[in-house]
């Protein structure tokens, strides 16, 4: 049986800045130059849809679910899989975007205050996922690395 730990909110916090700097401000940059057709904001109460929102949308989606990390978890060495431990593909990885993309603070919130020491955001629980530390060990199991002399 593995163990998984599960990452701590702040860690989580630092790798969604890491993404919001690497991803939001190029898109930001970009969008301020495009013709006003382009732009389109929707922010009724708690939900935010613009371009940037899609984008980050896409990013993680795709990150997330082709290997469980955006450049911001890679950075901090955390990812997510499914509660057992288990890739999550494309299909789990859009669900829980979703939250983080569109409606960040009521599923943080949510998460906190609903399912306190879950350490999931709402959507994280939607879409049977976790957030874990890679706790990579120096040597894998059953390996026995032998150097020679140079």
């Amino acid at each position: 049986m593995a163990t998984l730990y599960l990452a701590r909110w702040e860690t989580r916090f630092w790798a969604w800045l890491i993404d919001f700097i690497l991803v939001g401000l190029p898109v930001w940059a970009i969008s301020d130059r495009l013709p006003p057709s382009w732009e389109f904001s929707i922010d009724p109460g708690l939900i935010s849809i613009s371009l940037t929102s899609v984008v980050f949308f896409l990013y993680w989606t795709l990150f997330e679910g082709y290997r469980g990390q955006s450049i911001g978890k890679m950075a901090l060495k955390i990812r997510v899989t499914g509660r057992a431990g288990e890739d999550i593909g494309f299909f789990a990885a859009a669900i829980e975007s979703f939250g983080k993309a569109f409606l960040l603070i009521p599923d943080c919130l949510i998460g906190w205050l609903a399912m306190p020491g879950s350490k999931q955001r709402l959507f994280n629980r939607i879409s049977g996922t976790v957030v874990i530390e890679t706790r990579e060990a120096e040597e894998p199991e059953g390996v026995t690395y032998v150097k020679q002399e140079e």
